[in-house]
């Protein structure tokens, strides 16, 4: 009799946890953790709004849409594969384990749960008019500054401007080539900071 008590108060523990888990309040640094990766933002903008359970394969093919600028249907083979491995293994286990979604990853089923509601809020300024994610960062702003740079330095070189007409033309071009490398290392290496 006392053990089936135990047993029914187990079980009450159970539920409790799960209700907790589903809606708890999320601090801001499990908010900050979750959204700093790309792939996990898609993962939850893609199941924003989707009642019931999604097949895992299914997002992973979007995510990887997403990622490559296209569509599920001209996805490769390799392309899936590189985003459905990283979200198997790594990204939806940490949104399951944050009680975001519900995730059983041996029958590759996903479902949101009420707790994923909280970063909505969080998701919109990601968002293009067309539901995609668009980049956080204007990248096209410092190549056009480089671009403006370099026209005014060959400008200026051409006027005879003091310190420009000292320049050969190879050291102007050497120069220009610099500026366009630099914003391109510091670009690649910032989208690769985001994918990780």
């Amino acid at each position: 009799m006392t053990i089936a008590a135990s047993t029914t108060t187990n079980h009450d523990l159970d539920v409790v946890e799960s209700e907790d888990r589903d809606e708890g309040r999320l601090t801001e640094d499990q908010i900050f953790h979750v959204l700093q990766n790309q792939r996990r933002r898609w993962v939850l903008k893609y199941l924003e709004g989707r009642e019931g359970k999604v097949r895992m394969g299914d997002i992973a093919e979007q995510v990887s849409a997403w990622e490559h600028d296209t569509t599920v249907q001209a996805l490769t083979s390799k392309e899936r594969q590189r985003v459905y491995i990283p979200l198997y293994q790594n990204h939806l286990p940490k949104l399951d384990e944050e009680g975001i979604i519900d995730y059983n990853q041996s029958r590759g089923i996903v479902e949101r749960t009420p707790r994923a509601d909280q970063l909505d809020a969080y998701l919109d300024p990601f968002e293009g008019d067309s539901g995609e994610e668009t980049a956080s960062f204007p990248w096209e702003l410092p190549y056009l500054g480089v671009a403006g740079a370099g026209a005014a330095i060959v400008v200026g070189k051409s006027l005879g401007l003091p310190l420009l007409a000292m320049l050969s033309g190879s050291l102007v071009g050497v120069l220009i080539l610099l500026l366009f490398t630099v914003t391109t290392v510091i670009h690649v290496a910032s989208e690769r900071m985001l994918d990780q």
